[in-house]
């Protein structure tokens, strides 16, 4: 059962957590066999340590009210232990309590729109091509890596994956199998996602579309062996020239609507044959290549703000919204003007596993040539047909309509923090995602003169099948650092604040990554309640568990050896959403809000956030100085 580390294969990088993740090659499948179960956490622990969450939050009046509910709630022989007896009992019986339950819950059992309410968006450095056939290189060579990333996660059995580990743990390999070859189906109350890599035959084909229209690539020979770069270069041509007819119905924007409206949508369109056989195609893709017609030219200050929305939601119907299919679970995004990224729907994966997969393509691309091979004539990638009757034009109409509304109501602003990057805060000894996240609090306090309940994504795999928890990084120690850093008579606590702030946030981090965190044991009990009870316990309708969660700070700290940024909506209207990714240098910020609420602003909580990371700097240079 032992099995041997390939020195010299060991990459150091930083995914959703403060410590770093180790990549090792060996056999995922021993590893995946010996990962411990997720926990149920104690329930006395999460109990107090949700209260103590609440304290920045909420008045000493609603305190004690929720205090009266907590102690009703945990009486010995109450509901409070009966529901955690059968969350263990459920425990015992499945490989993880959660992870079901959390594809439901929060995305499958979700009617709005996956387009930038939870599908991310992911911005890669800007390409410099001269021309289209600059662009055609590029899709030749990314899909050529991401041709190559599939033979690999195809070989589960292989030394190919390498193993993910986290301080001395392995991870969970799982999520990395889900991205290729899966899609998301609607339902008319509930969607479903289906892997078909996991079937007799897997999938040998991408969908690729131009101009609205889709077209299926055999990316592998009939032989098995996957086409060469020249002839990959070659199809692509082939489809370019065969689809510049800009007029075209862009059936694909029926999948950026509301789940439900799509899912009547999705049963009308299948009714025909023709069409449910193209959409099939699309579903059964390894992935989906979209090649963006041009955007109006902007500034270059603008430039990257205009390619986070292009990545999230396409820029509108008149643009290129129509060229995506948003259920798809990974869509690369390539534009004639060099803009590049990816979009993805967030209910199979987490990001590293997407990640992991951008490093893999960007670095394949590096190393990797345009060689000329001896052609053997291929046949014509084939074109997928849609046939539009009236009501399906309607729904088309009815779709572009809304997407062209949540496009005008979504800023985005990317923010490139140039002044300093992780290896800051580490050379004070302070961890670089609990530095951030207390730079979020500050940009925060300062804008609002209030705290906010905050939402940090913290991964779960160090556990089978492990998915996400939430850090909440709003504690009484980050409120005392915020008040302190803008009062004069507080100069000599701040650094110590900050410090103490900063603990705090690392321990939370720890107990989450280790199974020990709130919020998905609140949202087990709960489950198990919606199962078992005619009613839901009090402390789940009492007023600050709503308060609690409502996250208007929605953050994730996505980090990647490729210098790019991972976007997404916010969480709640009146919400911001923010990612970041921490170079050694310089940090990338993508920052969103909704222009229909009055009281967010991005490009304001963006200059505050810049000014925040500034003015800690200069606070942990000023103590560094007089010690």
């Amino acid at each position: 059962g032992k099995s041997f580390t390939r020195t010299g294969l060991v990459k150091p990088c930083r995914l959703l957590s403060p410590l770093p993740v180790v990549q090792i090659s060996e056999r995922p499948l021993v590893h995946q066999e010996s990962l411990p179960k997720l926990p149920v956490p104690p329930l006395q622990q999460t109990c107090s340590r949700y209260l103590a969450s609440l304290e920045p939050l909420i008045s000493a009046e609603e305190m004690t009210h929720t205090r009266e509910l907590m102690d009703e709630f945990l009486r010995p022989g109450g509901i409070g232990e009966r529901l955690q007896k059968s969350l263990e009992r459920r425990a015992r019986k499945t490989e993880n309590w959660l992870s079901d339950w959390w594809m439901q819950w929060s995305y499958l059992d979700s009617r709005m729109p996956v387009a930038m309410y939870t599908s991310p968006g992911v911005v890669l450095p800007k390409m410099h091509l001269q021309d289209r056939q600059g662009q055609m290189r590029w899709v030749t060579m990314c899909t050529d890596g991401s041709v190559c990333f599939n033979g690999r996660s195809l070989l589960w059995h292989s030394h190919t994956l390498p193993v993910e580990y986290l301080g001395g743990k392995p991870l969970c390999m799982d999520q990395y199998y889900q991205v290729l070859s899966s899609c998301r189906i609607p339902g008319p109350k509930r969607d479903t996602v289906v892997n078909y890599a996991v079937g007799k035959t897997p999938p040998t084909h991408i969908t690729v579309v131009h101009n609205f229209q889709f077209f299926v690539l055999d990316v592998y020979n009939s032989d098995g062996s996957p086409l060469t770069v020249d002839q990959l270069y070659v199809q692509l041509e082939k489809i370019w020239n065969s689809s510049l007819q800009s007029n075209k119905e862009p059936v694909g924007i029926l999948t950026s609507n509301h789940r439900n409206t799509w899912g009547k949508a999705y049963n009308n369109l299948i009714k025909d044959k023709t069409n449910k056989e193209s959409v099939r195609a699309i579903q059964k893709s390894i992935f989906t290549v979209c090649l963006d017609a041009p955007k109006p030219r902007v500034s270059d200050e603008m430039y990257f703000n205009k390619v986070a929305a292009q990545m999230l939601h396409g820029g509108g119907s008149r643009w290129n919204s129509g060229n995506r299919w948003f259920d798809k679970t990974l869509q690369f995004i390539i534009g004639e003007d060099g803009s590049c990224g990816l979009t993805y729907e967030h209910a199979p994966a987490e990001g590293p596993p997407i990640v992991f997969l951008v490093d893999h393509v960007v670095d394949y691309m590096k190393r990797s040539e345009m060689v000329r091979t001896p052609m053997i004539p291929l046949a014509m990638p084939q074109k997928l047909r849609f046939n539009i009757t009236p009501e399906i034009k309607k729904d088309i109409e009815k779709a572009k309509q809304n997407m062209n509304i949540m496009v005008n109501d979504l800023d985005v602003r990317v923010l490139n923090f140039t002044h300093y990057g992780r290896k800051f805060p580490r050379s004070h000894k302070m961890s670089p995602d609990a530095f951030i996240q207390m730079a979020l609090q500050l940009a925060y306090y300062r804008m609002y003169q209030t705290c906010c309940p905050t939402y940090e994504s913290a991964s779960l795999r160090m556990f089978k099948l492990g998915r996400t928890e939430a850090i909440r990084s709003t504690t009484t120690e980050s409120l005392q650092f915020t008040k302190a850093m803008d009062d004069p008579s507080k100069q000599v606590q701040k650094a110590a604040l900050l410090e103490e702030a900063i603990k705090v946030h690392r321990k939370h981090t720890h107990m989450a990554i280790h199974g020990q965190g709130i919020e998905r044991h609140m949202l087990g009990l709960r489950m198990i309640a919606i199962e078992d009870l005619t009613s839901l316990p009090d402390i789940f309708m009492d007023t600050s568990f709503a308060v609690a969660s409502h996250f208007n700070l929605y953050t994730s700290q996505v980090g990647s050896k490729t210098d790019c940024v991972m976007c997404l909506g916010p969480m709640v209207p009146d919400g911001y959403g923010i990612c970041y990714n921490p170079m050694d240098d310089h940090i990338n910020f993508a920052v969103t809000a909704f222009n229909s609420c009055e009281e967010t602003n991005a490009t304001r909580l963006s200059q505050f956030l810049e000014d925040s990371l500034l003015d800690m700097k200069t606070l942990l240079e000023q103590v560094s100085k007089t010690q």
